[in-house]
């Protein structure tokens, strides 16, 4: 049998060789304490790479009588003596390894495995330090040609020590040489190296080894087929690998084995994280009917998989049968409820069950009282996050680092930095370091304050501390110099960050982009998408959206178009906000026929139009007299369920008015008092401009005295219609 095998192994380089076999440790003369060995094994010179072998005088080999000692006597502390990297430095590797083979052997026969283990770690130890070739340490520790059963036990251990040692293509070759010459360890040592393998995550040797136990033995036990569960199930990647989980399952079934505790929570584990929760339900249920052994772990990786989904009554209804079941929830059946509560905002139901935690004697962890000061820091209750982290010292809890970091996170964004740099401090005090989340979150506490420079200070801090600062740190360091007017710094801070190597994302360039463009500079703003992409950072739909705001708002409506179609080229995927701003760019320059033109295409690629889109082009229809489009396009918005706002509603009812349609304008300012949209000062200008255009100037003022009555403040355009400026003044 050869190793080619082996996918993906060391071993597959290495091709059998015949052994080189020595004489057994029987002999009688070793009994002898007087007994000077003058012949030591010739055979495995090759073994010894690059090494001199010294010249070994008479008078040093005094070790022959202790290793007959050990014989002898079978005592560890006189084994214990011995280290094989001394022997060799004294002896010479040939004579050192022979007398090791000699006590391996012996403590192996009387049955003494740990001790065997610790001379053949000894032996491995040095071999891997000094670079020998270990591969070759099973033919120097066979003890007999002619009875090579009396080796079986020392291959074994030989496994176990190379397997321990994470040097796991050894022991496969020891598994394979053992087999070629008809020894076949224990399937308990071939469990282990399994165990080891998948632990190492080495996918290729896990599933040869396993199906070579399979075809040619030691035959597999449960213990082997729990093994492989685990494999399957705990870096789950598709489906296949739960089809496997599943055979492995009735593998268990098919040779008479009852899959343990273990087993099941595994292979359940596996299903949640494949998304098939329903299916570990049914499975959960089945168990329990059938009385099979459950806990605590199983029902809570269910409870984890509808949470993870945001099925959180289907969650609470697995924790209800588990408690009716007789299954006692445990600290993390709890935390993984408070936790998703706490997410949804219903801070009632997440104290309810701390509540019901602590009433079933079950402490709560630092991770529950962590969910609920992040829940109160999103619904700003700041002051009673501060109280939850000041009774977990008093319940004993230990403080981690997640917990002051939730908190220093919630004061800043506050805004409330000078709570979060004291919470740091005592942070610090309890040499727990702050890490790169810490920083971020001063840096956007300042960010919602405007405050540019302690933003900066934040930011250097973290880099002599030697911390290496995140994608969303950087954005708010640009994004803060930017709005605090420090505009050429941001290039500067850019550049730096390019530089050295940081993690820019679009929205880092964005800023620069936005304030550019802010500042009618669309033409610079465009220079950097190829240092964009240069840095492996292809623009994204934000970079081009703000472009095109920019370019349309100097008037730019080719150089608009142009970026628009380049993102369609690059493979860009379009939202309804893209759509939207280029539809607003032909609506403001009266090309409706265009922007109609786009609203369609948006619609045939199965974008929805939303409140702005629909209201960008009522209000280009109203503003060029075609008012029974925008009416058409009106109806649909309310069919498609989309509600009109305010501005919406004063479009059609101005459209309206410039066709001289005052029913409908007037039916529809009362439909908007019924829809409960509440009209604006542009809504009663734009009627009360049409009565009083055309005379009527007793609607004019009813409509003027009802507008202030409903306490929406006449602006100057108002007075202005009804000659009221100087009564303005006066009632001012």
């Amino acid at each position: 049998m050869s190793l080619t095998c082996v996918p993906g192994c060391g071993l597959l380089r290495r091709q059998r060789q015949c052994f080189s076999l020595f004489s057994s440790s029987a002999s009688c003369a070793l009994m002898m304490e007087d007994h000077v060995f003058d012949e030591s094994p010739k055979s495995y010179a090759s073994f010894v790479i690059d090494r001199p072998v010294p010249h070994v005088p008479a008078s040093r080999r005094n070790y022959f009588p202790l290793v007959s000692r050990v014989l002898k006597s079978l005592s560890w502390r006189v084994a214990r003596k011995v280290r094989f990297g001394s022997w060799v430095d004294s002896h010479g590797f040939s004579y050192s390894i022979n007398c090791f083979r000699i006590m391996v052997h012996a403590f192996a026969l009387a049955g003494m495995r740990l001790e065997v283990f610790a001379l053949l770690r000894d032996v491995v130890e040095f071999c891997n330090e000094a670079n020998y070739n270990t591969f070759e340490l099973f033919s120097a520790l066979l003890d007999s040609p002619h009875h090579v059963e009396r080796s079986g036990e020392v291959f074994e251990v030989l496994m176990k020590v190379f397997a321990s040692n994470s040097m796991l293509e050894n022991s496969l070759n020891v598994f394979v040489n053992a087999k070629y010459v008809g020894l076949e360890p224990h399937i308990r040592t071939c469990n282990f190296l399994l165990k080891c393998l998948v632990e190492a995550n080495r996918a290729e040797c896990v599933r040869w080894f396993f199906e070579e136990l399979k075809d040619r033995g030691p035959l597999p036990n449960i213990h082997t087929y729990t093994i492989m569960m685990n494999f399957y199930c705990s870096n789950v990647r598709c489906d296949s690998d739960m089809r496997q989980a599943a055979a492995i399952l009735g593998k268990i079934y098919q040779i008479g084995e009852k899959p343990t505790l273990v087993t099941y929570s595994t292979y359940i584990h596996g299903l949640c994280k494949v998304g098939c929760v329903e299916a570990a339900v049914m499975l959960i249920r089945n168990l329990l009917k059938k009385n099979e052994p459950l806990n605590s772990h199983s029902l809570n990786s269910v409870i984890y998989g509808f949470c993870k989904r945001g099925d959180v009554c289907e969650a609470m209804q697995v924790f209800v049968e588990m408690k009716r079941s007789g299954i006692l929830p445990d600290v993390y059946s709890y935390s993984i409820l408070i936790d998703t509560f706490c997410k949804k905002g219903d801070l009632i139901k997440s104290f309810d069950l701390l509540e019901e935690m602590q009433g079933s004697q079950v402490k709560p962890s630092v991770v529950s009282y962590t969910s609920l000061i992040h829940g109160l820091c999103k619904k700003n209750l700041t002051q009673h996050a501060v109280e939850i982290f000041r009774s977990i010292g008093a319940s004993s809890v230990k403080y981690d680092q997640i917990v002051y970091e939730t908190l220093i996170d919630g004061f800043c964004t506050q805004g409330d930095v000078d709570s979060a740099i004291k919470l740091l401090k005592k942070m610090t005090c309890y040499n727990l370091a702050p890490s790169a989340f810490s920083y971020r979150s001063l840096i956007k506490g300042y960010y919602k304050l405007g405050l540019f420079d302690p933003a900066l200070d934040a930011f250097e801090t973290m880099l002599q501390n030697g911390i290496w600062p995140d994608t969303i740190s950087c954005n708010y360091i640009l994004d803060v110099s930017c709005r605090a007017g420090y505009f050429n710094v941001a290039l500067k801070l850019l550049e730096n960050f390019e530089e050295h190597g940081f993690n820019l994302n679009q929205h880092s360039y964005n800023a620069i982009i936005y304030k550019l463009c802010k500042e009618g500079c669309p033409e610079r703003a465009l220079e950097l998408l190829p240092r964009m992409l240069k840095r492996n950072v292809p623009p994204a739909v934000v970079n081009y959206r703000t472009l095109i705001s920019g370019f349309a708002k100097q008037s730019d409506i080719n150089r608009a178009v142009k970026l628009f179609t380049r993102m369609t080229e690059v493979g860009i995927t379009l939202n309804t906000a893209t759509y939207t701003i280029l539809m607003s760019i032909f609506s403001h320059s009266g090309n409706m026929h265009e922007a109609y033109v786009i609203f369609k295409e948006m619609k045939e690629r199965g974008l929805r139009p939303d409140q702005i889109s629909y209201t960008t082009l009522i209000a280009g229809f109203c503003n060029i007299g075609e008012w029974r489009k925008a009416w058409a396009l009106f109806g649909e918005m309310s069919r498609e369920g989309i509600l009109p706002n305010v501005f919406t509603y004063t479009c059609m009812i101005d459209g309206f008015c410039k066709s001289n349609r005052i029913d409908l304008a007037t039916w529809l300012f009362d439909k908007m008092n019924r829809d409960s949209v509440i009209p604006d000062v542009a809504t009663y200008t734009v009627l009360i401009a049409w009565y009083h255009k055309h005379g009527y100037i007793d609607q004019a003022r009813k409509l003027y005295d009802a507008m202030k009555e409903k306490g929406v403040l006449p602006d100057d355009i108002t007075h202005n219609i009804l000659g009221l400026k100087a009564v303005k003044f006066k009632e001012g």
